[in-house]
Order: C-alpha cells, then sequence, then structure tokens
C-alpha cells in the first residue's frame, strides 16, 4: 500500500493506490467530487448521509468536503469563463 495523505483534519485523505489519488473521504471510497455534485444538486445534508446515498458518511464529512473544496479553489488560479 502507497501511503495515504491526510489532506484535511482526519477526514479527507488521498492515496495513490486508491481511486487512482482522487481526495475521498478517509475510510471510504467516496470521492470529494461525488459528495460536491450532490450538493450541487440540490441535495441535503440529511439527503446524502441517508440510506439511499451514503450512509457511511456523518454531516461532519460533507462539510469537509466543502471545506477541502475551498482550500482547492482558494489556492488555484482561475481564468474567468464568458
Amino acid at each position: 500500500m502507497q501511503y495515504e495523505e491526510i489532506i484535511l483534519g482526519n477526514r479527507i485523505v488521498a492515496s495513490g493506490d486508491v481511486l487512482h489519488g482522487k481526495p475521498r473521504v478517509a475510510n471510504t471510497r467516496i470521492q470529494v467530487a461525488q459528495v460536491l455534485d450532490l450538493l450541487a444538486a440540490g441535495k441535503t445534508l440529511v439527503e446524502i448521509t441517508s440510506e439511499e446515498y451514503y450512509p457511511e458518511l456523518e454531516i461532519a464529512d460533507v462539510f469537509a468536503c466543502i471545506a477541502y473544496a475551498s482550500e482547492v479553489i482558494a489556492s488555484e488560479e482561475f481564468v474567468g469563463v464568458a
């Protein structure tokens, strides 16, 4: 197993040998992007953590995904889209 990098607290991690190194919720194969996509689609915290989607997640995991996305955006240089 390759080194697992803890990206945000102990909730968001990335491992080169799991999901091609994409950031995910620790101890799961749920990518940060999957959680953000559900939020963008209008799903609530309760819905995302329900049996229908990801019952293994806690609401704090969803907030960690948001915090991770915020950190990534804050550290990137963006070009405006017309």
